[in-house]
Parts: C-alpha cells; sequence; structure tokens
C-alpha cells in the first residue's frame, strides 16, 4: 500500500538517513523523497515529505521507531494524492521565480508539484520546466491548473499542458 509520511528532522547530518532506516526495517520500497532544506518549521526543524509502499501494519511501528529516533511524525497514513499530471512551462521560468509558481500550487493544500526538472538553453533564452503534479481528486486538481494558468499569464509564460478528456 502506498502509504505518505510527513516527518521533522533536525537541521543536522545524518537526519535523513536516520528517518529512513525504520522504513527499510520495514521493508518498505521509498518511492519519493522531498527534503525540504531550505524551509523551516516554527520549531526550527527541516519537514520531509516520504512517499513509501509497505505493508500498513508496519506503520505504527515505523512510527514508533521514529519517535524514539527523535524524529518528530507530523503526519502518517495512506497517500491522499490520487490525480497526478504533467505539465511544461516555457518562457524565462527562473527570472519568474520558479519558487512562487511552486508554492502557489503546494500551498493550496489539496495539490502539490511533487518533481520538477529544468532546462536552460542559455542565460538569455527562453528555459522550461517539466512539473508532475498531484492533487487530492479531480476537481482539485482543475483548480491547481487554473492557478497554473493564471501564474503563467501573470508571469507571461507558456503553459502546456495535458490533453486529457476527463480532467
Amino acid at each position: 500500500m502506498r502509504l505518505s509520511m510527513e516527518l521533522e528532522l533536525q537541521d543536522v547530518p545524518g537526519q535523513l538517513l536516520l528517518a529512513l532506516q525504520p522504513i527499510k526495517n520495514a521493508r518498505g520500497n521509498i518511492i519519493s523523497v522531498v527534503h525540504h532544506r531550505d524551509r523551516k518549521t516554527p520549531r526550527g526543524t527541516v519537514p520531509v515529505r516520504l512517499i513509501v509502499e509497505m505493508d500498513r501494519s508496519k506503520l505504527e511501528g515505523v512510527k514508533k521507531e521514529l519517535e524514539r529516533s527523535g524524529i518528530v511524525v507530523v503526519r502518517a497514513g495512506e497517500e491522499r494524492f490520487i490525480e497526478e499530471v504533467s505539465v511544461i512551462l516555457v518562457g524565462h521560468v527562473l527570472d519568474s521565480d520558479l519558487g512562487d509558481t511552486v508554492s502557489r500550487i503546494d500551498s493550496t493544500g489539496y495539490a502539490e508539484v511533487m518533481d520538477l526538472s529544468l532546462s536552460m538553453p542559455g542565460v538569455d533564452e527562453p528555459s522550461s520546466a517539466y512539473m508532475k503534479i498531484r492533487a487530492t481528486g479531480k476537481k482539485e486538481m482543475q483548480r491547481a491548473l487554473e492557478i497554473l494558468r493564471e501564474v503563467g499569464a501573470q508571469k507571461k509564460l507558456l503553459v502546456i499542458e495535458p490533453v486529457e478528456d476527463d480532467l
């Protein structure tokens, strides 16, 4: 079963490895790690989001092992994002503050940028960004894409969307 976990780690070397060890011990398969190294929680810790595949019956044991190691488990449970689309942004993606673009989607609470890659052919040339967005449902994905369209219009970015009839 695919499960997600949100953790808070101390900002010291080895904490991420310490957080992954209980998942390894439970024979979980790590699908995704989003380590927000540049952000801090109000407690001064680093937020980390994990997506893992493992037997749900092992989740409580993993949580207890993490907490014994001093790692704060903010949330753990079934994967809440069920819709996924990929889009491409074209233009001066970095100059238009790519971080802000991602934050506008991530801050919704119902959608997140889960993968991002950037291509920059030259300093003065347009760049492109590939984004994979996940959302809690079809309506929520549609709203996330509307936000992305608005951001694209504001920042003069071309948004190349997936062509899917059921969105």
